[in-house]
């Protein structure tokens, strides 16, 4: 069993410290808001009375709170604390903040991870939630064990910035296909029809099945290659069809015009034959 201290108990940061207790790991908890620690200690956890003396208390300090600028100034306050430990960050930001944040941390004489937690607090400690690490690999090996008790530890290698990117990359899918379920929600409530019926029978099974189309259009995208398997973009644009009817039911479509656009310009730049996948050379140049 190790010992790790939870700094910064929201809901996310008290699932953390939960998980790390129901797991047998000594936890030290520390909350800007002492009473928040109450229920942990109640639990088993041990309360610091500061962030230097929560760091100073165990092997892994993981930090989660709501942003960078709050985790630099804990990290201030810790300062000598923090020499020998790993640093788990496992705050929400973007790849240049954790990069800088991990230069922080080792010119004080820790290892640094950051993390993406692909999950919702009830999640932690479940076989499926998600968290992913990036930073010191020596100190993700060192300590899987610990890490594994948030959920499916994934490493990403030694650059910080890796696991942030991911995080929002993988949110970016998340809300694209959320966009798609609400604009279809809308047109089928628009008709009068039954919302959930359609989406658990007909929506579900189908947008299942279409994600098989995914690891051959991201081969297609790391070739810059974009042969079309079925309708080319050239026949995708040829009429409106979702504006079309969107605009016929009283729906806004100013959730997928934007895509519909990208389309258009791609079919215009001389690339009709192609496949949807093609799109991505207007969102990134190489």
């Amino acid at each position: 069993m190790s010992s790790v201290s939870v700094v910064g108990l929201g809901a996310m940061g008290t699932a953390l410290a939960d998980a790390l207790l129901a797991a047998g790991h000594t936890t030290t908890v520390w909350n800007r808001t002492p009473a928040k620690a109450d229920p942990l200690v109640e639990r088993g956890a041990r309360r610091a009375g500061s962030v230097a003396e929560a760091a100073g208390a165990a092997e892994v300090v993981v930090f989660c709170v709501l942003g960078y600028a709050d985790v630099h100034t804990l990290v201030d306050a810790a300062q000598d604390a923090l020499r020998g430990r790993v640093v788990v960050n496992l705050t929400n930001g973007s790849p240049d903040e954790a990069r800088e944040l991990a230069d922080k941390v080792r010119a004080l004489g820790a290892e640094y991870l950051d993390g993406g937690i692909m999950a919702v607090p009830a999640m932690i400690g479940r076989p499926e939630a998600l968290v992913l690490y990036s930073g010191s690999t020596p100190a993700f090996e060192g300590h899987r064990e610990v890490l594994k008790v948030f959920g499916r530890a994934v490493c990403l290698g030694d650059d910080a910035g890796r696991a942030p990117l991911y995080d929002l990359a993988l949110l970016t899918g998340m809300y694209g296909m959320f966009a798609g379920f609400l604009q279809s929600a809308a047109l089928v409530r628009s008709a009068g029809a039954d919302v959930e019926e359609f989406t658990t029978a007909l929506l579900v099974p189908w947008l299942h099945a279409m994600t098989g189309a995914l690891p051959e259009m991201a081969a297609q995208a790391a070739k810059g290659a974009y042969p079309a398997a079925g309708s080319n973009l050239a026949m995708q644009v040829a009429h409106d069809a979702l504006g079309d009817l969107g605009r016929a039911q009283g729906v806004s479509t100013e959730l997928l015009a934007p895509l519909f656009e990208l389309m258009r310009r791609r079919v215009a730049d001389g690339h009709g034959d192609e496949g949807l996948a093609g799109v991505v050379e207007l969102l990134h140049r190489p």
